[in-house]
Formats: structure tokens, C-alpha cells, sequence
């Protein structure tokens, strides 16, 4: 059936567009293009090559990117659940290609639902540095926290705040920031066809003035000589050419950077831009920002640009991020400890109790809690340090960097500046649960290991009926000799790293030839 699109839209796009209309138009009765992201925290190409069932036709601007074939259905592969990658329109794998992460980098992810663009940052940081990933929806950060997890992502922290409580807390933090900001989803109507009953004229009006304020935040929590991206994936140049030129009016310590046009990427389109809506300046910059077109490439509507913020300029003084003084004296822009997580730590263990996936909440308490919380804190440390001594092979987290909230226990990265009073659903990596002086692993820390680093491990294939049944949650029957252990010593009966080819999909225990399944819920194949 026809899309039908708005006819407002259509005469938008034809003012616009003018001889390329027809077949920007003929692009809507094409078969959409998908794709996929190999993750790098689990497997290299050569890896991914070797085991992946799917196309592996790279996609040109993104080097984890691969274009799935007709017929390819990686949702319902076991290799989704193990995280080998990520379901991702190729299109929006631009914007954290242009964000030239680098390991050991402070990243934001501003607007981080349902949690694609954290994920690709993560590969990148190669567990170096930290990702912030925060989204204002409450219901949409579930989704980022699955995501993180299903990935196997250990140096995140996940927020549910605006941008400007956020900004408050992190002014001139980051290094390296995404804003891939809310927008008309224009670009979007061919792969989801449910947004275009919700587009109108105000619709791109009211996006439009979101942007702004969200962008004035992001400036606010960038360090001089730091990156900046701004995506949509929307057509109107109200969002994109205009809200860009708009901010370099309003910030001159940015310029744009401009972006490689190559593999059928267009410049931006700042003849677009109603006269005297901006300075010409300004204007004219946008033209180095970048369009991808689903009548020009294999994706669907996107708008990218890159912002680079002087090192010149210095940020507030007590803002300034130590670690970083030398080099933001003689920064240039690019191309292509202890006391954070202490900082973490503090703030969780004065934390109640929380689910994993809500958000923690401050609590109040003098200073005789404190203390006890510090005794309490230590004990638990030492339960987290037995666990590990007894079932994995690696060393113990150390026990500052532990974050705690009621049962639950974090393994938070360092240098984060303190979180109390912000809405954090992960304070960093989520490792498990105390419950009477016992450690219960959760299912992100097995998500986060490898093969190599469990005692114990039950070893199924992807073309075995036990993989699924797993996956469903079944009880497995297995001889003791399909438990593989570090070294004979080691029992068979206790934790195990249940892995598929290698990689890692969730705990279980066994005993006598049961293998009781510990995979979640909310995880299982349905």
C-alpha cells in the first residue's frame, strides 16, 4: 500500500528540492534499506565475518556497519541475544562516525533512547573513559540500560535527566558530546510510517525551539577544544541548517567542521534559510554540515554536523576538569581515578534501594548513617571480592570504585563527578545483588566477561536446540563433563558461564546433571 505523506510536506519538499523531487518522491516505493552493527567489544571483522550468517556488505561511513540482505533476521538469531551486534539503520550510524571517539575519551550521549548511538560510542571507547548516556523519558531509558547490557558495556553511566540539571552537574566535562536531538522524524516516514500521522508545520516548529535549548546545555558541559554533533533525521532546515546557524550565532567559540561528502553524502543546504533569519556568516558554515538522502544513498533522511568548540576558550574555573588543563592549553581540534569513583561511591551508598532499571534516589542521613554505611560498604566489598575469588578469573573490582544501592552493586568508572540529587538508573556497571551475605551475579556482569574469565563455563552452539532452550529460560540436563572448568581442582557444581560459540549469554548453575537456567525474564526468546 502507498504511504500517504501530508501534503504540507510534500510541497515543502518540492519547494525544496525542485528537479531531485521526482525521485526523492520514486524513494518511497523502494524497498528501505537495514543494517547492523558489529560490536567491538565482543568480536573483530575478521571475527564477525567468520560467524555471521548475514550479508556483510560493509556500509561506506560506518566501520562497523554491514547491510543486511531480504530476507535476513538477525532479532531472531541467538547471536543478538550474546550482543555480537546491534540492529541499527545504516543511515544513523553517520553521527557517531563524525564524533571521532577515541579511547579514554568523556562522551555524552545526550539524547541517548533507546540506546543505538551508546552502544556504537562504547565499541569505540574499548572500555577507556566513560559514556554517559542520558535520555528524558523515563519509560524510553529502560531501553538504553537493556541495550548497555546486551552489549556487554562495563564503563557506562545511564542518567534520567533534563539537560539542563545535567549540565549543572557536568560543565565543561566532556570531550566529546552527541546530540542527536528529538525532532519531526521526516527522514524517518518511509521506516516508520506511524510518524507521519504525527507530523505538522507546528510539530517542526516546536522541535525546532527544543533543539535550541538542548544544544545551549550541551555547549555548557563541552571543554574547550571538544567535539560537538548534532544529528536528526529529519528534512526541514528549520531543524537542522537553521538550528545550526542559530547556535553559532549565539556561541562564536564554535565553528563547523566540515564533513567528507563522499558515498552519496550532500552538503548542508544553507539556501535554504529564510533571509535575515541569521547572520550570513553563520548561514554559510551550515554548508559544510551534511545530508544523507534516501533518493542519494542506501539509507533513510538524516542531517549531521559537527561542531568544534575553541581551545581558546576557557571554561568556568571551577569547571575546568583537571586531568585535562595541560592539554586544553595547546589543544587542537580533531579530524576525523581514584576521586570519581570515590565521588560515585559516596553518593550510591547513600542511596535506598532500587530495582535495576529505576531510577536511585537520594536519601537522607546524618552522620552516624554515614559511618554505618562506610562499615556496611566495606563488608559488601569484601562479599563482591570473595565471589569473584571463588568464581572468576580476574581480579576483584577494587573496592572504591564500588558504588552500592541497597542490594545492588555497581562497578562505577572513574572520574565521575558526584551524581547525588540526579535521577541515575546505572551509576556504572551493574554486577549484581547481596542478599544475606551471599553475591548474586547479575546478568550484565556475565554480559560483560568473556569466556575466558569464568571458572566454569557450559559451552552451547547456535545450531543447538539446548541454545534456544536456554534462551527460554528451560532447565538443561547435561553431564558433568560438558562443564568446562579452569583446572581440575574446580567442582563442577556451582556458577557458570553459560556461552554461545564462545561468547557469553548468562549465568547458570549446575548440580547433578541440572542445569538450573538463570537467564532473565525480561531477556527470554519469545
Amino acid at each position: 500500500m502507498p504511504l500517504l505523506l501530508p501534503d504540507p510536506f510534500l510541497h515543502k519538499m518540492q519547494a525544496y528540492l525542485q528537479d531531485e523531487y521526482p525521485a526523492f518522491l520514486a524513494s518511497y516505493e523502494a524497498e528501505r534499506t537495514s543494517g547492523l552493527r558489529r560490536n567491538p567489544l565482543k568480536l573483530t571483522a575478521a571475527q564477525f565475518a567468520a560467524v555471521s550468517p548475514f550479508g556483510c556488505e560493509p556500509v561506506a561511513w560506518a566501520e562497523e556497519g554491514y547491510y543486511l540482505r531480504e530476507g535476513d533476521r538477525p532479532g531472531k538469531h541467538p547471536y543478538y541475544h550474546a550482543g555480537l551486534y546491534y540492529i541499527q539503520e545504516p543511515s544513523a550510524m553517520a553521527p557517531v562516525a563524525c564524533l571521532d571517539v577515541q579511547p579514554g575519551d568523556r562522551v555524552l550521549d545526550l539524547c541517548a533512547a533507546p540506546g543505538g548511538k551508546t552502544t556504537q560510542i562504547a565499541g569505540k571507547l574499548q572500555g577507556q573513559g566513560v559514556v554517559v548516556a542520558n535520555d528524558i523519558h523515563p519509560d524510553r531509558i529502560k531501553a538504553v540500560v537493556k541495550n548497555v547490557e546486551l552489549l556487554g558495556v562495563r564503563n557506562a553511566v545511564v542518567c534520567n535527566e533534563t539537560p539542563e540539571r545535567l549540565a549543572d552537574r557536568f560543565t565543561g566535562y566532556f570531550d566529546k558530546i552527541l546530540v542527536d536531538a528529538p525532532c519531526s522524524g521526516e527522514g524517518m516516514f518511509r521506516k516508520e510510517p506511524e510518524m507521519v500521522k504525527a507530523w505538522s508545520l507546528g510539530e517542526v516548529a516546536k522541535y525546532a525551539s527544543m533543539q535550541a535549548d538542548i544544544l545551549r546545555s550541551a555547549a555548557r558541559m563541552l571543554r574547550p577544544g571538544g567535539r560537538l554533533v548534532y544529528s536528526t533525521c529529519t528534512f526541514s532546515a528549520e531543524e537542522n541548517e537553521a538550528t545550526i546557524a542559530g547556535f553559532l550565532d549565539a556561541h562564536p567559540q564554535f565553528r563547523v567542521v566540515p564533513i567528507d561528502t563522499r558515498h552519496g553524502i550532500e552538503p548542508g543546504r544553507p539556501g535554504w534559510l529564510p533571509p535575515l533569519a541569521v547572520s550570513a556568516g553563520a548561514a554559510e558554515a551550515t554548508r559544510g554540515t551534511a545530508r544523507l538522502w534516501p533518493h542519494k544513498l542506501r539509507g533513510e533522511g538524516h542531517y549531521v554536523a559537527v561542531l568544534a568548540r575553541d581551545a581558546r576558550t576557557g571554561a568556568p574555573a571551577e569547571a575546568a576538569p583537571a586531568a585535562h588543563a595541560a592539554r586544553d592549553a595547546a589543544a587542537s581540534v580533531p579530524t576525523g581515578g581514584a576521586s570519581r569513583a570515590a565521588a560515585v561511591h559516596a553518593t550510591a551508598r547513600r542511596e535506598p534501594a532500587a530495582r535495576p532499571g529505576k531510577p536511585l534516589r537520594r536519601a537522607a542521613g546524618g552522620p552516624e548513617r554515614a559511618a554505618t554505611a562506610a562499615a556496611s560498604s566495606s563488608d559488601r566489598a569484601a562479599v563482591v571480592a570473595r565471589f569473584w575469588a571463588e568464581q572468576l578469573r580476574l581480579s576483584a573490582p577494587a573496592a572504591e570504585s564500588l558504588a552500592f544501592s541497597g542490594d545492588y552493586v555497581y562497578e562505577a568508572p572513574d572520574d565521575v563527578p558526584d551524581l547525588a540529587g540526579l535521577r541515575v538508573m546505572r551509576p556504572g556497571w551493574f554486577l549484581g545483588t547481596i542478599r544475606k551475605d551471599r553475591f548474586e551475579p547479575s546478568q550484565a556482569l556475565a554480559m560483560g566477561l568473556t569466556r575466558e574469565q569464568s571458572i566454569r563455563v557450559i559451552e552451547l552452539r547456535a545450531e543447538s536446540p539446548d541454545a534456544i532452550r536456554y534462551l527460554k529460560g528451560e532447565t538443561l540436563h547435561l553431564p558433568e563433563g560438558d562443564v568446562l572448568r579452569a583446572d581440575a581442582s574446580v567442582p563442577a557444581k556451582g556458577y557458570a558461564l553459560v556461552c554461545l560459540d564462545g561468547y557469553p549469554l548468562g549465568w547458570a548453575k549446575w548440580q547433578d546433571g541440572l542445569v538450573k537456567n538463570e537467564y532473565p525474564a525480561g531477556w527470554r526468546w519469545t
